[in-house]
């Protein structure tokens, strides 16, 4: 009997251990799932780690996978976000953002299976180039996305920027310019084309079936390749046109997403559209586009190509209310981070078609002319020569000015106050003149044989660079910067870069002697020339102050009808 009763009380002691440890699992995982919704919930991006996709629909066992209305072309993983490509039906309609959600699943059967979010933003107006951008899934979730009122869309393969074919076009000798991330190559210098191959197919996972090609040149992010007749000849858009990518001879093939296409015309037209364009790279930069391109406008600029580099501000509907009111701008979706070399050279390209000069300019840069003459002069005096092909263009930096917040009339009439040296130049270029190579430092380009640059007198030209302006704009300004190749200023990764704001370090914080920082010389020849010019006499408002309020009024009123608030 006694024997009995000790077995029974360690049965009742092996049970109530089981029930602590299993406790503990419990409130562990439920602290570990809060952890995991205030990631979400701060939109804070950890460290990214494995999330590589297998039985997703193993995973997401309460879910209904979607109908055919849309499915995954292809998925990147930034290092900021996810690039999510939806491949459209040919009877479906375009869904916008507020149709999907972002869905991160856990791996791990003890915790809940799903957290919804909406999307980042979603780039793309029609059915040939949309993407989803969602969140980075924290580690031990995988993503998918959630299309109301469809379901699921799996999302079973996604590619790593850090090595990938990304963007690919055919040139009018028909070659295709292909742009690759992390080739590694040397800076601003032309390699061995012999070390690498072209390579085309549809299915990148089975070799046998992929087409080489000769690499006819390559430097820095970009190759050009010789297209093969059955390319040329085929489908370039849908579901059967090929993909390419760049071979290393005796290594591997770059993973790819990029599928060429005929952009550009065999057969141009002798005389350009246009005298004068520019073409910019930006990210959140809505707010100032408008001083931006009215100013430019006055004085000869006729077409503008944005590179939109993943913002998530108003900037869309800003270059449609420009272009409704007769301004002739386009925004182009270029997701690559880092990438600005690459984004000119393809905007090269597609300019060279239309423009005879083409300015390569941010949107805190302005062109200033003292001696008064426009932009159509200057181009035209140095168009009498056939040889000359780039003008360089000094660049002045200005400081906040002793501003504290930001100067209302603009970036030009706001700051007058500046360091009186020049930092570096900015490129004005005939795009035909360009070496094939496409090679660039932001700066200027490489030209053919045959062409050379001038530099330009600073009394006739030169550029305003309001970089270091107050502190709420610089502070957005150099987070994840396109420029630079500092990913985050507030990391000691490149802390000698000269994109870097001398003496601000890394640290997130305020300077107190902010606003009197980098004013060495006071500089009133663009605001002078703004406000003698641009000022309406009966408002007495500059173009772009009488603009927002109309533009906020637009905004409100779009916002409203896409949510079914107004017919």
């Amino acid at each position: 009997m006694a024997a009995m009763k000790v077995r029974s009380r360690r049965r009742d002691v092996v049970s109530w251990s089981n029930f602590f440890w299993c406790t503990v699992f419990i409130v562990t995982s439920f602290f570990t799932f809060s952890a995991v919704r205030l990631f979400f919930a701060d939109k804070y991006h950890p460290v990214l780690g494995s999330t590589r996709q297998n039985s997703i629909l193993e995973v997401m066992k309460d879910v209904t996978p979607v109908s055919p209305a849309v499915s995954i072309q292809e998925t990147v993983m930034l290092p900021d976000q996810v690039l999510v490509y939806l491949k459209y039906p040919p009877s479906a309609r375009l869904f916008a953002k507020e149709d999907f959600r972002c869905v991160y699943s856990s791996t791990n059967s003890s915790w809940p299976n799903l957290i919804k979010q909406p999307p980042i933003q979603i780039d793309g107006e029609d059915f040939e180039n949309q993407i989803v951008r969602c969140s980075i899934p924290p580690r031990g979730f995988i993503l998918s996305l959630d299309l109301n009122p469809h379901g699921i869309i799996p999302i079973v393969h996604i590619q790593w920027w850090d090595a990938l074919a990304y963007e690919a076009l055919i040139d009018r000798d028909n070659s295709t310019v292909v742009f690759v991330k992390g080739l590694n190559l040397r800076p601003e210098r032309m390699s061995n084309a012999s070390k690498f191959e072209c390579v085309y197919g549809w299915d990148f996972s089975n070799t046998k079936f992929l087409l080489r090609s000769e690499l006819l040149s390559i430097g820095q992010e970009i190759g050009r390749c010789k297209t093969p007749l059955s390319v040329l000849n085929g489908p370039q858009r849908g579901d059967n046109s090929v993909k390419v990518s760049i071979r290393i001879k005796g290594k591997g093939i770059y993973r790819t997403i990029a599928r060429p296409i005929r952009r550009l015309d065999r057969n141009p037209p002798a005389r350009k559209q246009h005298q004068m364009c520019i073409c910019t790279m930006l990210r959140n930069q809505a707010k100032f586009m408008k001083e931006w391109v009215m100013y430019h406008a006055e004085i000869g600029v006729q077409r503008w190509f944005i590179y939109d580099n993943n913002s998530e501000d108003e900037i869309e509907m800003v270059i449609k209310s420009l272009s409704d009111s007769n301004y002739n701008i386009t925004r182009h979706v270029w997701p690559w981070i880092k990438t600005q070399e690459a984004g000119f050279a393809h905007c090269a390209l597609r300019a060279r078609e239309l423009c005879d000069w083409v300015g390569f300019i941010d949107v805190d840069e302005f062109f200033h002319l003292p001696s008064g003459l426009t932009l159509y002069d200057v181009v035209g005096n140095y168009s009498a020569d056939s040889k000359i092909a780039e003008l360089r263009v000094s660049c002045y930096s200005f400081g906040p000015s002793g501003l504290k917040h930001v100067p209302a009339e603009g970036v030009m009439v706001g700051y007058t106050c500046r360091m009186v040296a020049s930092e570096r130049h900015k490129s004005i270029v005939k795009p035909e003149a360009l070496n094939s190579s496409l090679i660039n430092v932001v700066h200027h380009f490489h030209l053919r044989s045959g062409f050379g640059y001038v530099n330009v007198d600073r009394g006739t030209l030169i550029i305003n660079h309001y970089k270091y302006q107050v502190w709420e704009v610089f502070k957005e300004k150099f987070y994840r910067r396109v420029a630079t190749y500092v990913v985050d200023w507030q990391d000691t990764h490149n802390v000698g870069s000269k994109d870097r704001a001398p003496g601000l370090g890394t640290r997130a914080v305020e300077p107190e002697d902010w606003s009197r920082r980098f004013c060495e010389v006071n500089d009133s020849g663009l605001r002078e020339r703004v406000l003698e010019s641009f000022v309406n006499p009966q408002t007495q408002l500059l173009p772009w102050q009488e603009e927002k309020g109309e533009e906020l009024i637009r905004i409100v009123v779009d916002k409203k009808r896409r949510h079914g608030i107004l017919s």
